[in-house]
């Protein structure tokens, strides 16, 4: 039996597909305003919400209460809290999951590495890159080739960024995650290496086992297969498990977690993958409780929420994501990827559905 035809059940591909795409713009949303971990603590962004009388955390992020506390938030939060949200805002974490559909339809599942870069040069603005995707913008508009675009005058090689890109890779190898984890390395190796590839590798291995897995706690485990088990990424993911599994509260979980992980920074990929399997382990297969606990965990919450509300939505099938994550979204995606501003999420699924059926691609956009 094919990966496809064990996940064509109910709910079907194309729901649970869709339901990738609706999370992980509706957990992107969620943690957009508090964007900023040295600023936005744990602790910070629970008294935001003790303080909003907004816990349980069951919704997009309620305004802020003073001017003065609007000033730490992100400047997009206007766009992205309680009763603003029409259509999404933009983002990288979602323009590099159209980029990463543009990029199966334009080239293929036998796409290079220098294919990625290219694609990048003609369709991503260079102002709305950062980290390790700025510095090997740079490298390749200076005429470097892959690896070195990875390694050349970049600092952020093992932060979040390869992370982020991953899920198109998921959602298009439904139940065979060594195939998402062999595409997503090859899209990562353009700016990242080390815990940064392996990242990459098993946030798309995690997507797509959560087509198959039974549960989420099976999904974790069947990624931690594809990237090397003596990585930091992989010993980190593990504590994180047992943890969970022996009754430690969540809090408690995440406190050991930042202790153990002290001093790598707020967007460094190892950090985040904790908190981010935190979330969904505790979250158990809830799609609400699953993003609201990744973002209250703070560093990267937007990236978090992102790919925790894509794992989520894949299990639970878009039907099942509840009304108030994805109404408010308006089937609308805000894009800097040109020629895709304004696109339909449910035009995404669909082209997307294509892919992982092995189909024709969209005929979409064209190359000039």
């Amino acid at each position: 039996m094919t990966a496809t035809t064990a996940v064509d059940t109910e709910p079907g591909l194309a729901d649970r597909i869709l339901g990738g795409w609706l999370g992980r713009i509706a957990g992107n949303m969620l943690g957009k305003p508090v964007e900023q971990g040295e600023v936005w603590t744990r602790a910070r962004i629970d008294r935001y919400l003790r303080w909003t009388d907004a816990l349980p955390l069951t919704d997009y992020l309620p305004g802020p209460p003073t001017e003065s506390e609007a000033l730490d938030l992100r400047p997009e939060w206007r766009y992205c809290v309680r009763g603003r949200v029409h259509g999404s805002c933009r983002d990288d974490d979602v323009d590099y999951a159209i980029l990463g559909l543009h990029l199966l339809e334009t080239h293929g599942f036998a796409f290079t590495t220098e294919q990625v870069g290219d694609l990048w040069l003609l369709r991503l603005p260079y102002l709305q890159t950062f980290t390790a995707e700025r510095a090997a913008y740079r490298n390749l508009a200076n005429g470097l080739k892959p690896p070195l675009t990875a390694t050349y005058d970049n600092p952020y090689q093992e932060w979040i960024g390869a992370l982020i890109r991953a899920d198109i890779h998921g959602w298009t190898s439904p139940g065979a995650p060594r195939r998402a984890a062999s595409l997503a390395r090859r899209d990562a190796v353009l700016s990242h290496t080390g815990n940064g590839v392996y990242g990459a590798m098993w946030a798309a291995a995690l997507v797509s086992a959560a087509f198959t897995a039974p549960t989420v706690r099976q999904a974790v485990d069947e990624a931690l297969t594809v990237i090397p088990v003596s990585s930091r990424l992989a010993r980190t993911v593990r504590r994180v498990a047992s943890l969970h599994e022996a009754g430690l509260a969540w809090e408690d979980t995440l406190t050991t977690l930042a202790e153990e992980t002290a001093g790598l920074g707020w967007i460094h990929t190892v950090p985040n993958a904790a908190v981010l399997t935190a979330g969904l382990l505790y979250g158990d297969g809830d799609f609400t409780r699953t993003i609201a606990l990744t973002v209250r965990g703070g560093l990267d919450t937007d990236s978090n929420g992102a790919t925790a509300g894509s794992v989520a939505g894949v299990l639970c099938g878009a039907p099942a994501v509840p009304a108030q994550w994805k109404d408010p979204l308006q089937d609308t995606v805000r894009s800097a990827v040109f020629g895709f501003d304004g696109v339909r999420i449910s035009e995404l699924a669909e082209r997307t559905l294509r892919l992982a059926h092995g189909g024709q691609p969209y005929p979409g956009v064209p190359l000039s």
